[in-house]
């Protein structure tokens, strides 16, 4: 399976912001956007004016890869929220990522990076209702239980007071005390990052 392998210190510095891909090391001083607030490579200081265009893929990267998805992954998930007429294509497709297993289970405070969630899935350190489940991908449904496997909860309590989270969304209940986080609701506009321009993504696969 492809994925990516460079730095991603270099991804928050060509998206011009933090996307939160390294855990508590976002948060410190050693931040690389912190340090060096402008694109990685030789030209990375030069100023340049973006076109229409460019503005629009510049924020379809800045969500996927603040996701960690990949190009036909994401893809896909316009394709299926642009299906679904009853909700705006925007906002769907911000739902659709946002109910990801790995997703959850970094959002809730359970593990400090989507990074380290996909890996810890992959590896089978977290159940959904009880059954082991080892794709980063699954789609939640509202109600349905997460927690870690019986081998794993001692190292997820170890990353939980390591790395204090600022707390889950409203949308996502999270008893990080016994371990337990489920999706209350889909989330509303208002309640995911309102620094995201969906309408840009919208119109760069309208193209």
């Amino acid at each position: 399976m492809a994925r990516y392998c460079d730095s991603v210190c270099k991804l928050c510095r060509n998206e011009g912001t933090k996307l939160f891909l390294k855990g508590s090391r976002c948060y410190s001083s050693k931040c690389a956007i912190e340090r060096r607030r402008y694109p990685s490579g030789q030209h990375g200081q030069e100023r340049k004016k973006q076109s229409e265009y460019a503005v629009q893929l510049r924020e379809k990267q800045k969500v996927r890869r603040g996701y960690g998805l990949l190009e036909s992954q994401f893809s896909r998930y316009f394709e299926t929220a642009s299906r679904q007429k009853a909700v705006p294509t925007g906002l769907r497709l911000l739902q659709l990522m946002e109910v990801r297993l790995d997703n959850i289970v970094h959002r809730s405070g359970l593990v400090p990076s989507r990074a380290q969630a996909r890996q810890m899935i992959k590896h089978g350190h977290f159940t959904v209702n009880g059954k082991l489940v080892t794709i980063p991908s699954f789609q939640l449904k509202v109600g349905e239980l997460v927690a870690p496997a019986e081998k794993s909860k001692a190292l997820v309590k170890k990353l939980i007071a390591d790395n204090p989270s600022a707390g889950a969304p409203r949308w996502v209940a999270a008893d990080l005390e016994n371990l337990k986080v489920s999706v209350q609701q889909l989330p509303a506009r208002e309640d995911l990052d309102q620094t995201i321009k969906e309408a840009l993504i919208v119109e760069f696969y309208s193209r």
